[in-house]
């Protein structure tokens, strides 16, 4: 598991990067800078995660719990913003971000299950990992 840590928080901070060079050229560079940034802080908090996984003592279905939750909410976080600057959606849940950027209600509707499901997902983790270990 810490090594698929360490790999999940290293690519999704590859991908922060990689978002960090195509601001300019997205259609909301606001949400761009803002997808830039949660791959910039979500894949060092994976790394550190990993770091952590040696301490945690939990049984293993819920060691496989902790991982995928908190991937999801990391990954999910920065896809949902990345789609936001592609899209100009966004705009229920970032309308500051958004502006007058209006997309499509699929596009729309994309954006919000993706914003709406990963925020559950890391703080379940996150609880749950601090069980671990706290144990």
């Amino acid at each position: 598991m810490q090594d698929l840590l360490f790999v999940l928080g290293l690519g999704l901070f590859v991908l922060g990067l990689l978002t960090g060079l195509v601001v300019p050229r997205m259609r909301n560079p606001r949400m761009a800078v803002a997808s830039h940034m949660q791959g910039m802080t979500n894949g060092p908090f994976l790394v550190v995660v990993g770091l952590l996984w040696p301490h945690v003592e939990l049984p293993h279905a819920w060691e496989v719990v902790v991982v995928v939750l908190l991937a999801y909410g990391a990954y999910a976080n920065w896809l949902a913003t990345q789609l936001a600057a592609l899209w100009g959606s966004g705009h229920k849940h970032a309308p500051l971000a958004t502006g007058d950027h209006r997309a499509s209600p699929a596009r729309e509707r994309a954006v919000e299950l993706l914003l709406v499901t990963l925020a559950p997902a890391m703080l379940v983790g996150t609880v749950v990992l601090a069980v671990g270990v706290l144990r």
